[in-house]
């Protein structure tokens, strides 16, 4: 976990739960004028003013979510922040305050803690969210982090998933696949490491992938740019789990089916050729892979003149009655595949079929 072995780290139990927690989060400057009171009492306080509030709470276990083999722990409170911010956005509303908790073994030393603290410190300060406040506690087993987020925002401006509409246009924001590839490449050179460890890691040439699994952003910027080009979403879901499973969560929500074009889904070259080399269908990195934390979301077809040619969307597929299903419809043909949600599953640790 640390560079230099000789340094003297110091024991959790040296400052205590309460000097602990002093100890990380003495940095943290309030900024949102929501954030009313922080740190340091019994509860937080959190004045929306007239607007509503959105909550939504994440919990990351070393050994299911992350595997600190690979992940450096300043990436992962960067993360863990991330993952949460990205379900605000999800929901169309500004992320403004978060807590954090963390559940901590014996053999993570306080110089562990701030690591992983520098991380969420720098995730605070790129979205302008504020820490206000949390737990931590002793672990009989490894590392586990929740993370719980707030967000703010006008009740006409929230957007959920249960708004398409049949003829809705579906739209995804960025490109697909890369999150998953850059995790086969991390698996890869740590099982190489494991059985040689004089064995140096190839990690060059696949930056872009590394870092959408290690340093991935939340697409808070997307409602911005909606609103500047006058569209309100009619529904809404980050990609999580893997654009298949997205889709199904909103065909659930808003009772509609969706086709897919197997053709539009956008994808980075390094990651389909990352793919090529590993022997993986890049589709299906896209379909089943999951963490990338784009947005998937619908817009009337009224708007497509508005969004057809933006850089940061592309439109693969629309809605269709409910009763007409879910399909990709496969590249250079008409054939329809069906939508299944292969993605990830923390229950099982593994991609599965369902």
């Amino acid at each position: 976990m640390f560079e230099d072995k000789s340094e003297e780290l110091t024991p959790i139990s040296k400052l205590g739960e309460f000097g602990l927690i002093k100890h990380l989060t003495q940095h943290f400057p309030l900024s949102n004028e929501s954030s009313e009171l922080g740190v340091g009492d019994d509860a937080a306080v959190i004045n929306p003013g007239n607007k509503k509030v959105v909550l939504t709470t994440d919990v990351l276990a070393e050994g299911v979510h992350f595997n600190l083999g690979y992940v450096p722990l300043k990436h992962l409170g960067y993360k863990a922040v991330v993952v949460n911010l990205s379900d605000i956005a999800a929901m169309n509303a500004v992320p403004t305050q978060i807590l954090v908790s963390l559940a901590v073994s014996s053999r993570f030393p306080v110089e562990a803690l701030e690591e992983i603290y520098s991380g969420i410190q720098a995730a605070c300060a790129r979205y302008k969210v504020d820490l206000i406040g949390g737990d931590t506690t002793s672990s009989n087993s490894g590392l586990v982090m929740s993370i719980t987020a707030v967000g703010i925002e006008d009740d006409e401006n929230i957007v959920k998933r249960s708004g398409a509409k049949p003829n809705d246009l579906l739209v995804v924001s960025g490109d697909l696949g890369g999150a998953y590839m850059g995790l086969q490449i991390l698996e890869r050179e740590h099982a190489v490491f494991l059985a040689n460890p004089n064995m140096q890691p190839e990690m060059e040439g696949y930056d872009y992938i590394l870092e959408r699994q290690l340093k991935p952003e939340a697409r808070t910027d997307v409602k911005t740019i909606l609103e500047e080009l006058d569209i309100k979403p009619t529904s809404m879901i980050d990609i999580s789990d893997g654009l298949a499973s997205e889709i199904l969560h909103l065909s659930d929500q808003s009772k509609t089916g969706f086709r897919l074009y197997e053709e539009k889904i956008p994808m980075d070259s390094l990651t389909i050729s990352t793919a090529d080399e590993m022997n993986l269908n890049p589709v299906m990195t896209a379909l089943s892979g999951g963490e990338d934390y784009e947005l998937l979301f619908t817009i009337s077809p009224n708007d497509f003149d508005k969004i057809k040619n933006h850089p940061d969307f592309t439109i693969i597929g629309h809605a269709v009655e409910n009763e007409e299903g879910n399909y990709m419809v496969a590249r250079g043909s008409n054939q329809l595949v069906p939508l299944t949600a292969q993605g990830w599953d923390a229950f099982l640790g593994n991609h599965q079929n369902g």
